[in-house]
C-alpha cells in the first residue's frame, strides 16, 4: 500500500498554504517585536506608574505593571515560536497543524483586540472619583514624556498589522484549494508479491536437521516379447493382459509343401516305414 506521508509530500502545495504560511511567519516577527519593546521600556513604565501613584491609594500598585508587562512579552514569544511551528508543519498538508492554527489565530486575534482596551483599564488603576487617586490624564501625560517617540507609533501599528495577517492566514486556510490540500489521499491497493518459501531455519542453538537422502529409483519392468512377423513398436510397452504369444512353427522339411496357415505341426518323432 502507499505512504500516506510520501502521497501527501508529492501533492503540489497550492498557493493559499504558501501565503497562509508566511502571513504566520509575520504574525511570530510581530509578536516578537512587540515583546523586546513592551520588556525595553518596562522599568520607565513603572518608574512613571511609582512616582503618579505616590501618596494616593493606589500606591504599590506599580507592581501589577511591571507583573503585566512580563507576562505579555512571555505570551507573544511563546505564541511568535508556536505560529513559525504551525506554518512548518502546515507546509507538509498535515491537517490536525490547520486545526491548531484556527484555535490559536483565533485566541491571539482576541488578544490583539482586548489588548488595548486591557492597557487602558490598567492605566487607569485607581481614577476613581476619590480624592485620593491618581489623575488619569497627569498619568497619560508622564507616560507621553518619559517614553521614547517611536513607542506610541509602533504599539498602535503592530497589533493592527499582526491581526490583519493573523485573520488573513485563517482565511487562506478555510479555502477550497487549501481543504483538497490538506484532505487525507486516497491509499492506492497494490497486489503484494509472492516471494520464495523462506526455508527452514532451525530454534537457536540447535543443530539443523539432516537432510534426506533421495529415494532409490525403480527399475523397469521387463517388456513382453514381440509376436513372431512383427517389429515392437517403439517406445510403447504391451498392454496388460496381453496373452503370450504362439509357439513358433518348426521349419518344414525340404521338399515338403508350405503349411497351410492355421495347418497344426506334424507330430516329431521319426517316421514309419511303409509296408
Amino acid at each position: 500500500m502507499s505512504d500516506p506521508t510520501s502521497a501527501a509530500a508529492a501533492r503540489p502545495r497550492p498557493a493559499t498554504v504558501t501565503v497562509s504560511t508566511w502571513l504566520l511567519f509575520i504574525v511570530a516577527v510581530v509578536m516578537v517585536i512587540d515583546a523586546i519593546i513592551t520588556l525595553s521600556v518596562m522599568g520607565t513604565v513603572t518608574d512613571v506608574y511609582r512616582d503618579v501613584y505616590r501618596g494616593t491609594d493606589a500606591a504599590g500598585t506599580e507592581g501589577v505593571v511591571t507583573a503585566v508587562s512580563v507576562l505579555s512579552a512571555v505570551f507573544f514569544v511563546l505564541f511568535g515560536a508556536a505560529f513559525v511551528l504551525l506554518g512548518i508543519i502546515n507546509g507538509r498538508g498535515r491537517n490536525p497543524s490547520r486545526i491548531v492554527t484556527w484555535v490559536l489565530g483565533a485566541i491571539s486575534a482576541l488578544c490583539c483586540f482586548g489588548g488595548g482596551l486591557f492597557s487602558q483599564t490598567i492605566s487607569s488603576v485607581g481614577s476613581g472619583r476619590g480624592d485620593n487617586m491618581p489623575d488619569p490624564d497627569e498619568l497619560r501625560r508622564r507616560l507621553e514624556d518619559a517614553l521614547p517617540g517611536w513607542y506610541k507609533p509602533l504599539s498602535v501599528g503592530l497589533p493592527i498589522v499582526g491581526l490583519i495577517a493573523v485573520l488573513t492566514a485563517l482565511i487562506l486556510l478555510a479555502l477550497p484549494p487549501s481543504n483538497e490540500f490538506f484532505r487525507k489521499p486516497q491509499e492506492a491497493w497494490v497486489p503484494p508479491g509472492y516471494p520464495g518459501t523462506p526455508g527452514y531455519s532451525p530454534a537457536p542453538g540447535y543443530p539443523p536437521a539432516p537432510g534426506y537422502p533421495p529415494a532409490p529409483g525403480y527399475p523397469p519392468a521387463p517388456g513382453y516379447p514381440p509376436a513372431p512377423g512383427y517389429p515392437p513398436a517403439p517406445g510403447y510397452p504391451p498392454a496388460q493382459g496381453t496373452p503370450p504369444p504362439a509357439p513358433e512353427t518348426p521349419p518344414a522339411p525340404p521338399g515338403a509343401p508350405p503349411a497351410q496357415p492355421g495347418t497344426p505341426p506334424p507330430p516329431e518323432g521319426p517316421a514309419e516305414p511303409r509296408g
